[in-house]
């Protein structure tokens, strides 16, 4: 099967999209445990910054481990994966934080704010671009 096949792409996408529920759901329980283990020893906003590293190995291995099932092979399918990954990523992130944790827009927004010490920026960049590390890790150009 060719990978400009359209019915690759759809598998690509479906699978992205199976990935992402799984990196998702890491995330919550690293979150979890942030927050009981992290949180009284460095406080929260420290805890939030130091997160944004652990998560992002959180995510390259769980992006190593799964690439391949993917299917994305090519440099733009691996930066679809990635941007797949980005945008559902951040809408969740704002849409449950907001309408579930009952978080302000000013909380929400504040680890994206990189002179303020956020690191969010950095985490998002390497979550869009973690199916290209992994596959880069596990040996494909």
């Amino acid at each position: 099967m060719a990978a400009s096949d359209p019915t690759n792409q759809k598998q690509i996408v479906i699978r992205s999209l199976a990935i992402w529920l799984a990196l998702i759901l890491a995330e919550i329980i690293h979150g979890v445990l942030r927050a009981i283990l992290l949180v009284p020893l460095v406080g929260k906003f420290r805890s939030n910054q130091i997160g944004v590293f652990t998560g992002s190995a959180i995510i390259i291995v769980i992006a190593y481990f799964t690439i391949q099932w993917v299917g994305a092979r090519r440099t733009s399918e691996l930066l679809t994966v990635g941007l797949i990954w980005l945008t559902l990523t951040v809408a969740f992130e704002f849409l449950f934080g907001r309408f579930v944790m009952g978080l302000s827009w000013e909380e929400l927004s504040s680890s994206y704010n990189l002179t303020a010490g956020g690191f969010m920026p950095l985490g998002l960049l390497i979550l869009f671009f973690s199916p290209m590390i992994a596959a880069m890790l596990r040996g494909r150009s």
